[in-house]
């Protein structure tokens, strides 16, 4: 039930819930996305770091050697920017590929694949005292409170907690170089990165949760609404009723013509009825010239009937009849016998025979 709508009881169609991402309605948490790029990007930076370490000691090892024999000028100092530009761009490319590849994944992982470009101008609304509620008072305003709330208090707790850890090992550092002190230095805020993501990670997983129940729950329908979508897809009773009739009526004026020609109707008794003609002049072999099932074996009956034709009770030749040829065709090689058994005993054949 939804908790909006008390109404809106029904789980959403699989229709209605294809129309709303083809609207761009899908349950995608930003807060998953968030928290696993800067998973992928710590790990990247974690494992990338002995790349960037010989890039930028290229780069200082060329300025504090060859750099300061060149002749500046405008050229030359363009063709110091452009190779450091090129060096910077190298380290980075890596970190900002996983990233987006990361990203991608996640979100398409969440929503599956889904392209909508739709810019819905009726859902622009301008009312300023619904827009201050929705924005105070709605509960996705409380839940969004909450998780930034909880997000503060991580990343400013994380670097409490290692720092408080790691201050025994801060005096040693007097007497490290400058690279054991920078790598001590990544290694503290890499190790602060890993704090702040598990609770981060736990958020995420819970916002999904919300998003996917909030989503599932702003799709509930009616039993109206439900009702009506069915009449939509099954068609309106009243104009399947009229399509029906027009078709009896069709069906009923082509069955008036045909059915008069007949030498003998083979009924199962009441489901089939079909409507036979032999005329050497027209086929070789008996020719169907009209069937049909329940109501239009029944117009086939009181048509014979009209026109005194006989009709004969087969119910196994008349479900063959029906099932394996169709009208204008002539029938199968292995019902001659037992159509001529029927044929034989029709006065109008034993006056031909006489």
């Amino acid at each position: 039930m939804s908790r909006e709508d008390p109404s809106r009881t029904e789980k959403a169609t699989p229709k209605r819930v294809k129309k709303a991402r083809e609207e761009g309605s899908v349950a995608k948490s930003p807060e998953v996305s968030k928290a696993v790029v800067l998973l992928a990007g710590a790990i990247a930076m974690r494992y990338i770091i002995p790349f960037f370490y010989k890039n930028f000691l290229d780069i200082f090892q060329w300025f504090l050697t060859e750099g300061t024999r060149q002749n500046l000028d405008q050229e030359s100092v363009y063709r110091m920017f452009i190779w450091s530009l090129s060096k910077i761009a190298l380290m980075v490319l890596p970190v900002m590929v996983i990233i987006a590849a990361t990203a991608y994944a996640v979100v398409r992982l969440q929503v599956g694949k889904l392209w909508s470009f739709k810019w819905h101008w009726d859902r622009i609304n301008f009312n300023i005292t619904k827009a201050l509620k929705q924005l105070l008072i709605s509960p996705e305003t409380l839940v969004r409170l909450g998780r930034s709330i909880g997000q503060a208090a991580v990343v400013a707790i994380a670097p409490y907690i290692v720092i408080k850890q790691e201050l025994p090992n801060l005096v040693p550092l007097f007497h490290q170089n400058v690279l054991g002190i920078t790598s001590y230095m990544l290694l503290i805020a890499y190790k602060m990165v890993c704090y702040a993501l598990v609770p981060m990670i736990l958020i995420a997983i819970a916002d999904l949760w919300y998003t996917r129940f909030r989503y599932d729950d702003n799709l509930m329908m009616t039993k109206e609404e439900i009702k009506d979508e069915r009449r939509q897809i099954e068609g309106d009773p009243l104009v399947k009723q009229k399509q029906l009739r027009k078709m009896y009526e069709v069906m009923g004026r082509r069955l008036k013509s045909t059915v008069p020609k007949a030498d003998v109707v083979i009924t199962n008794p009441t489901h089939y009825a079909i409507a036979l003609l032999y005329d050497l002049t027209e086929a070789p072999a008996p020719m169907v010239i009209a069937k049909g099932a329940d109501a239009i074996a029944k117009k086939i009956r009181e048509i014979a009937i009209e026109h005194d034709i006989p009709i004969h009770e087969n119910p196994p030749l008349a479900q063959a009849l029906y099932k394996q040829v169709e009208i204008g065709e002539t029938i199968p090689e292995e019902m001659y016998q037992a159509v001529a058994a029927i044929l034989a005993k029709l006065s109008k054949f034993k006056r031909r025979q006489a």
